[in-house]
């Protein structure tokens, strides 16, 4: 398996990978395959069926809005967030859809996009089948897939194979699975990760190119947390909960004013959390965001590159490349290793892969050893294991936006407990911190793993 570090950072909608990117993706594939078989103009009906987890909690994260969209064949990347809402109004207010852009058929969305909450599919939590009828009533084709975490499908042919993931015959030149070959190549070739993971990105496209995306997806989440610092009011859904970054960032605005000894040290902490909580509130209303690796994590990396930006000395644009080359490594070790869906591993798929991805990174470009670098992975996941997912009301709201800022400030310091004050010597190993990630993701009770049936969810009331 071949994994690009653009595979683990994509630009999307919020507010979930899994449950809102995902989906957007399978639906838009399907109907593409209906397209290049020149069966779409036989299609009559449309049938959508969503199981285990996506239809759990899958109105909470929009995925009902994907699938109309994807359908239409809109990608998360090339969706104007401003057009969800006004463009799924129509689709139903009509009741028409306009397959893959070019084919109108009737469509009924209370039998033609069906919920199975009390059932799931083999592979993975996260299922859906399409299934296209012509005008007799005849199946001109049926698909399942899985949506896989972080936006990531697979077909049900693919995942029953062998229970890959993903399979390609892509060739790099440094391929690793887990943590020891991959620091065992770096000695052999004197590379550091960052160095590694940009040979291997140079099968797919230049360096100028891998430099120039990663530096787009840099520019994408500043973007999503000037954005976030600047909106207020409510967000949707029905939890009432208030946008909090545009007061907190007018606040700091202020403390920059007063002289150094008049200042709390503690502000630190309070920048992390605002550029973390922007992320996430804008994830939460349905905005552009990067999946880091995911969406409902997606404030971590961003707060943590912006805390090397603005409090790191000699921080500079390559460093950002450093940073995101050298978590996406760690990312790839996640996603070979285990999972980074929640629906499987609870929320240390999600926020607990994502403090590890910046912890390394943060490490990284602060001068730090392959093996510090390694470690600081290790400390960000190994405190974060058996983190439960239980949103309130199946959103990504409570607790999700604010442990964002939490899984930032444990990367920060897993980084400087394993750079600054480390040597890169521990005895427990980020190889053996994911199988035990795996294992009690395993062993968690599907309650505590995006169903909203357990946890925080029935413990609070939603009104």
């Amino acid at each position: 398996m071949a994994i690009s570090v653009f595979n683990l950072f994509s630009i999307g909608l919020g507010p979930s990978s899994s449950h809102t990117v995902g989906p957007m993706r399978a639906s838009r594939q399907f109907v593409l395959q209906l397209k290049s078989s020149n069966r779409l103009t036989q299609v009559r009906r449309l049938v959508v069926d969503l199981y285990g987890s996506l239809a759990l909690t899958g109105k909470g994260h929009s995925t009902d809005l994907a699938v109309l969209l994807g359908l239409e064949g809109l990608t998360p990347e090339g969706t104007d967030p401003n057009q969800v809402i006004p463009r799924t109004q129509q689709i139903r207010q009509q009741q028409q859809l306009v397959v893959a852009g070019s084919h109108a058929i009737v469509f009924q969305e209370a039998t033609d996009l069906i919920f199975h909450y009390d059932k799931q599919l083999p592979y993975h939590p996260n299922g859906m089948r399409f299934t296209a009828y012509d005008e007799h009533n005849h199946q001109i084709l049926q698909q399942v897939y899985y949506s896989v975490g972080g936006g990531f499908i697979v077909d049900h042919e693919t995942a029953m194979q062998d229970r890959a993931i993903i399979q390609n015959a892509h060739q790099i030149p440094y391929p690793f699975k887990n943590a020891a070959t991959l620091l065992d190549l770096c000695r052999q070739h004197h590379l550091s990760i960052a160095e590694l993971m940009m040979e291997n990105e140079k099968t797919w496209r230049s360096e100028e190119e891998v430099k120039q995306g990663l530096w787009r997806i840099w520019d994408v989440m500043q973007v999503c947390i000037q954005r976030g610092c600047a909106q207020e009011g409510i967000l949707p859904g029905g939890l009432k909960v208030r946008r909090r970054a545009a007061g907190i960032y007018r606040y700091l605005q202020e403390q920059d004013k007063k002289p150094l000894d008049q200042r709390d040290p503690a502000e630190i902490l309070d920048w992390v959390s605002l550029w973390a909580l922007a992320v996430n509130e804008e994830n939460a209303a349905g905005g552009r965001v990067v999946t880091a690796p995911t969406n409902g994590a997606a404030g971590v990396i961003p707060a943590v590159l912006h805390y090397y930006q603005k409090f790191v000395k000699d921080a500079s644009k390559e460093g950002i490349v450093t940073f995101l080359l050298t978590a996406g490594a760690i990312g790839i070790l996640y996603k070979e290793g285990a999972s980074i869906s929640a629906a499987e591993m609870g929320c240390m798929g999600e926020v607990g892969v994502a403090c590890s991805m910046a912890a390394a990174g943060l490490a990284a470009v602060q001068g730090g050893t392959n093996e510090q670098i390694e470690n600081a992975a290790e400390i960000g996941m190994e405190h974060n294991l058996g983190l439960t997912c239980d949103p309130i009301a199946g959103l990504v709201q409570i607790p999700c936006i604010e442990r964002n800022t939490m899984g930032a400030a444990k990367a920060i310091n897993a980084a400087r407990l394993a750079q600054v004050h480390g040597d890169g010597v521990h005895r427990v190993t980020l190889d053996q911190v994911i199988a035990t990630m795996r294992q009690t993701g395993h062993d968690m009770m599907s309650i505590y793993k995006e169903t909203s049936q357990g946890g925080l969810a029935v413990n609070v009331p939603e009104c």
